[in-house]
């Protein structure tokens, strides 16, 4: 079994901004896998398909982007999974609009939802894939600009381009593994 876990915050005043382009990645594999009954469970909504052979859980944690380690630990402890079976997908201010960073292992980078989950797992072996939304205006906080929505042309070609190509990632890291996967998703444009 793999597990997905988008990072985002739970409720319509959130959907389409920055910090939750993890849940997107999630409807995106929601939509061409027509998954459909999702379950709440491990403080989460929980969906599941088969790809390539292999049981796939979606899961969008519902506690918040900072304590999502809550919900991850719970689901990984409950199916006594490894790390390495759990794909964490959330936004990145250190990447530019739109570009992809997959690795295996790693420090969260400021990120404080994969930093919860990093913690409550114990481990930084922990799969993650990135989506750059690049960085605020000076002087702008990076919370506020985070919690925003795309509003520029260019932002908004690039980041559905960029959510379909996590998407394509994330279905290649279940299908072939992480190398194969990150070959694909960390090729240079």
């Amino acid at each position: 079994m793999k597990v997905v876990v988008g990072l985002g915050n739970p409720g319509k005043q959130y959907e389409r901004t920055r910090h939750n382009v993890g849940f997107d990645v999630l409807s995106q594999l929601v939509e061409w896998h027509g998954v459909s009954g999702f379950k709440s469970q491990f403080e989460a909504e929980v969906g599941e398909f088969s790809f390539a052979g292999e049981k796939v859980l979606l899961v969008a944690p519902q506690t918040f982007m900072n304590l999502s380690g809550r919900s991850v630990a719970a689901l990984v402890k409950f199916f006594k999974l490894p790390s390495t079976d759990v794909m964490v997908i959330c936004d990145d201010m250190n990447l530019p609009v739109g570009r992809l960073r997959m690795r295996g292992a790693g420090s969260a980078g400021g990120q404080k939802g994969l930093q919860d989950i990093i913690q409550k797992l114990g481990t930084q072996d922990v799969p993650r894939l990135r989506i750059g939304v690049g960085r605020p205006p000076a002087g702008f906080p990076a919370a506020d600009y985070v919690l925003g929505r795309f509003r520029s042309k260019k932002d908004l070609e690039l980041i559905p381009q960029a959510v379909d190509a996590a998407a394509k990632g994330v279905e290649c890291w279940v299908q072939n593994g992480l190398e194969i996967a990150m070959n694909q998703v960390n090729a240079p444009e």
